[in-house]
C-alpha cells in the first residue's frame, strides 16, 4: 500500500515572501502540511489521521474535497477514483477507470464529481457516493491533455494543455448537458510546443475573485491569465515582474490565490484584485518533503496537496503521496 501522509506545519502570512519550512521526514514521495494562518483560526471539528493509505501504484494526481469530510483522488495511471474519509483515513476505489488518466477534479453540492481525462481527451461526471458514471463527454478528437476543471455558477470549465481551447459544460441545477461547448482561447495566452513539460500550456483554472472571469496558469511560461468566459479572450495578469513557472493546480479563497508550482516544489500565495487583472506574490512556501505537489483542495481550515513524481520516467509502484492540511485564509469579499 502506498500512503497519503498528513503532516503538521505552520507558516504565517506575515513571513518573508520566500520561506522554507519543515524538515525531512522519510524517504518516498510526500506532500506536507502547510499552514497559512488567518486572523481568526477555526479549528477542525475532529482530529484527523496522519496517514491515508492508497492502493499500490495508484498514482494520484488530482484531488477534490466535499461535500462533507471526504476527499477524492484520481489515478493518473488508469483513471480510477479513490474516496477517503478524512476523519478516519479509511477509503476505497469507488470507480474503476477506463485506462486513461483522471487528473483535475471538482465536486458540486449535488454530489457529483467532475473529472478531467488527460490524454483521453474526455471528461466524466460521476456520482460521488457510488462512483457510477453519470455522463461522459468527448472533448477532443485528436491529441489532447485535458488537465483541470473548475465549477462556476452555471458551468464546468476544463483546460487543455495541448490545445488552445476551454471546454464548457453548461449546467442548470442537477441537469447535465448533452454536449460540450468549445471556447477557443485568443489574446495574450499563446500556446508553445516543446518536449516533455515544455508542451504543457494552460493548466490550473479558477474563477476571478469577482466571479466575472476565469484565471488560468500556463505551466511552461509561468504566466497567469484572465479569461473572458464569453469570448475566450485572454489578458495576462500583471504580477509586477513575478511568474509562476511549472504552475499547476490553483485554489482561490476570497482574493487569496494559491498556485502550486509542481517541479519547483513550491506553493505561491498571491493577493489579487477583484477583477483578477492584477496580483502580487506575497510569499512562496517550500518544504523539503515536497516532491512534485500537483493540485490543491481545501476542507475546513486545511489545505491538501497531493504529491506525485509526475515527470519521472521511473515506475513508482509504492510511491507515497501526502495531502497536506493547513489552515486556509479567511474568505474576504
Amino acid at each position: 500500500m502506498s500512503a497519503l501522509l498528513v503532516l503538521g506545519l505552520a507558516a504565517t502570512m506575515s513571513a518573508p515572501a520566500q520561506a522554507a519550512v519543515g524538515h525531512h521526514h522519510a524517504a518516498g514521495h510526500h506532500v506536507v502540511h502547510h499552514a497559512v494562518h488567518h486572523a481568526v483560526h477555526r479549528p477542525d471539528p475532529a482530529v484527523y489521521p496522519t496517514t491515508i493509505r492508497l492502493p499500490n501504484g495508484f498514482q494520484p494526481e488530482g484531488i477534490a474535497t466535499g461535500p462533507g469530510p471526504y476527499a477524492y483522488f484520481g489515478s493518473m495511471a488508469d483513471g480510477s477514483i479513490y474516496r477517503a474519509d478524512l476523519r478516519t483515513g479509511r477509503g476505497a476505489i469507488i470507480s474503476r477507470g477506463p485506462g486513461t488518466p483522471a487528473l483535475g477534479m471538482k465536486t458540486d453540492p449535488h454530489g457529483r464529481l467532475f473529472v478531467a481525462g488527460g490524454t483521453g481527451g474526455d471528461a466524466r461526471v460521476l456520482d460521488a457516493r457510488t462512483g457510477r458514471v453519470l455522463a461522459s463527454y468527448r472533448l477532443a478528437t485528436g491529441p489532447a491533455f485535458v488537465n483541470d476543471v473548475i465549477l462556476t455558477q452555471g458551468a464546468a470549465w476544463f483546460t487543455d494543455s495541448t490545445n488552445p481551447v476551454l471546454y464548457k459544460l453548461p449546467l442548470r441545477g442537477e441537469r447535465l448537458p448533452d454536449a460540450v461547448v468549445r471556447v477557443p482561447l485568443t489574446g495574450d495566452l499563446v500556446y508553445h510546443d516543446g518536449p516533455g513539460s515544455a508542451a504543457f500550456n494552460a493548466n490550473g483554472i479558477t474563477p476571478t475573485p469577482d466571479g466575472r472571469g476565469l484565471i488560468v496558469v500556463q505551466s511552461n511560461t509561468g504566466g497567469l491569465f484572465r479569461v473572458d468566459p464569453a469570448t475566450g479572450t485572454t489578458r495576462q495578469v500583471n504580477l509586477h515582474g513575478e511568474t509562476l513557472p511549472e504552475g499547476d493546480g490553483l485554489l482561490l479563497h476570497g482574493r487569496t490565490l494559491y498556485a502550486v508550482q509542481n517541479r519547483s516544489n513550491t506553493v505561491a500565495v498571491l493577493r489579487l484584485n477583484a477583477a483578477g487583472t492584477e496580483g502580487r506574490v506575497v510569499r512562496r512556501v517550500k518544504d523539503s518533503r515536497f516532491a512534485l505537489p500537483t493540485t490543491i483542495a481545501a476542507f475546513g481550515s486545511r489545505l491538501y496537496l497531493p504529491n506525485i513524481q509526475f515527470f519521472t520516467t521511473e515506475p513508482t509502484p509504492t510511491s507515497r503521496t501526502t495531502p497536506s492540511p493547513s489552515p486556509a485564509p479567511e474568505r474576504r469579499p
